[in-house]
C-alpha cells in the first residue's frame, strides 16, 4: 500500500466511527445500485452509451456524496447543540436534586442504570460540577464536523468505483452493466460481513442479511420512481 493511500486510510478511520463508515458505503452501493438498475432500462447499445451511463453514475454519487457530507456537518452540529442544551438545564437547575433529574435522564440509557444508588450520586456530583465548571458553548462549526463531512463524502464516491470499472473495461453497454451491477451485489454481502465483525454477529448471516436487505431497499427505491 502506498503512503498515500495509508494516509487516506487514516483519515477514514480517524474522522468516522466503524458503524458510520458502513453506512457510508452501503448507502453508496444502494445509490449506485438504484440508479443502474433503473437506468439499464434505457440503455442503449450506440457508441456513447456506456461513457453516458458512466458519466451519469458518476454524477450521482458524486451529487449524493456532497448531500451526504452536508447532513453529516448538520447532523453533528445538533448533537452538540443537544449536548450543551443538557449542560445549560444542569447549570441552571435550582438544586442538587433538579441537577440529579436532568442528569439521570441524560444518562438513563448507559452503564449508570446498573450502579448503585451511592455510585449513582457520585457520579451525578462530578457530572453537576464538571458541568458547572465548562463555559457555555454556541453553536458552532470545528473543524472535526468538517472532516468528518470530507470523509463521509469520500466513502459515498469511492464506492462508486467498483461500479464504474466495468465501463471502462467492457463495450456493450448491458454486459457491463450486468457486471457493475453484480459487483455492487457483492459489495453488499461484504459490507455485511464487516458490519457483523464488528457487531459480534454471525458475519456470513449478516453479510447475507445486508445482502437481501439492500437488494429489497433497492427493489422499493426503483418501484417509487428513486
Amino acid at each position: 500500500m502506498s503512503e498515500r493511500s495509508a494516509d487516506k486510510g487514516a483519515f477514514l478511520l480517524r474522522h468516522l466511527e466503524p458503524a458510520d463508515r458502513l453506512n457510508e458505503v452501503l448507502f453508496g452501493l444502494i445509490m449506485v445500485l438504484t440508479f443502474t438498475l433503473t437506468a439499464g432500462f434505457a440503455v442503449g447499445e450506440s457508441e456513447g452509451a456506456a461513457r453516458d451511463l458512466l458519466i451519469a453514475t458518476l454524477g450521482c454519487n458524486l451529487a449524493w456524496g456532497v448531500i451526504d457530507g452536508a447532513m453529516y456537518v448538520m447532523g453533528s452540529l445538533l448533537e452538540r447543540s443537544r449536548h450543551e442544551r443538557e449542560l445549560a438545564r444542569v447549570r441552571s437547575a435550582p438544586d442538587e436534586a433538579a441537577a440529579f433529574d436532568v442528569i439521570a435522564r441524560y444518562f438513563e440509557n448507559t452503564l449508570a442504570r446498573f450502579a448503585t444508588d451511592e455510585e449513582r450520586v457520585r457520579f451525578y456530583g462530578v457530572v453537576r460540577e464538571a458541568a458547572r465548571r465548562k463555559p457555555p458553548e454556541g453553536m458552532r462549526l470545528h473543524r472535526e464536523d468538517v472532516y468528518g463531512g470530507l470523509a463521509s463524502f469520500c466513502l459515498v464516491v469511492l464506492s462508486t468505483i467498483p461500479a464504474v470499472i466495468p465501463f471502462l473495461l467492457i463495450d456493450a453497454p448491458h454486459r457491463a452493466l450486468r457486471v457493475s451491477n453484480l459487483l455492487m451485489v457483492t459489495l453488499l454481502f461484504v459490507v455485511g460481513v464487516q458490519w457483523g465483525r464488528h457487531a459480534y454477529v454471525n458475519r456470513w448471516a449478516a453479510g447475507f442479511a445486508f445482502l437481501a436487505t439492500g437488494a429489497a431497499l433497492v427493489g422499493i427505491a426503483i418501484a417509487l420512481g428513486g
